[in-house]
């Protein structure tokens, strides 16, 4: 299976001038922990609710998103497979892929997305087991 079947595309994303409160509101009114930082269309940083307490709460930032996201991003193509996407959450020991086309941000691809897909079943257990390992360590 491939991750454009699975994937979200009702994706939010913020920008990086965007306040710590906007998107700490639009997490809460989203249900989601993670939200996508974008720049003319393109991924430039992920920004967690951990990132918001552990960077922004914790060192009283008053600024920005810039300020506290993280600027590493992995992503995976929509024609990837969710095998391979699996395996590049368990490499990097995220929950969360942003998907990218052409440059572009297409959709969003969670731990879960994997899980309810009956093909995928074993490697997002694998992947969540590999990554929960390594968060108890």
């Amino acid at each position: 299976m491939r991750v454009r079947d699975i994937m979200s595309t009702n994706v939010e994303a913020c920008s990086g001038q965007d306040s710590l409160q906007a998107v700490a509101s639009k997490m809460n009114s989203m249900n989601v922990g993670s939200v996508p930082v974008v720049e003319n269309g393109q991924v430039v940083g992920m920004v967690t609710d951990r990132d918001l307490v552990t960077r922004g709460l914790t060192q009283n930032a008053q600024g920005n998103i810039s300020q506290v996201m993280s600027n590493n991003v992995v992503s995976v193509s929509p024609d990837a497979t969710s095998e391979e996407a699996s395996a590049l959450m368990s490499q990097h020991q995220v929950r969360r892929l942003p998907v990218v086309e052409n440059g572009q941000l297409v959709g969003m691809l969670s731990l879960g997305d994997l899980a309810v897909q009956q093909k995928s079943d074993q490697s997002a257990g694998s992947a969540l087991s590999q990554i929960s390992q390594n968060h108890l360590h």
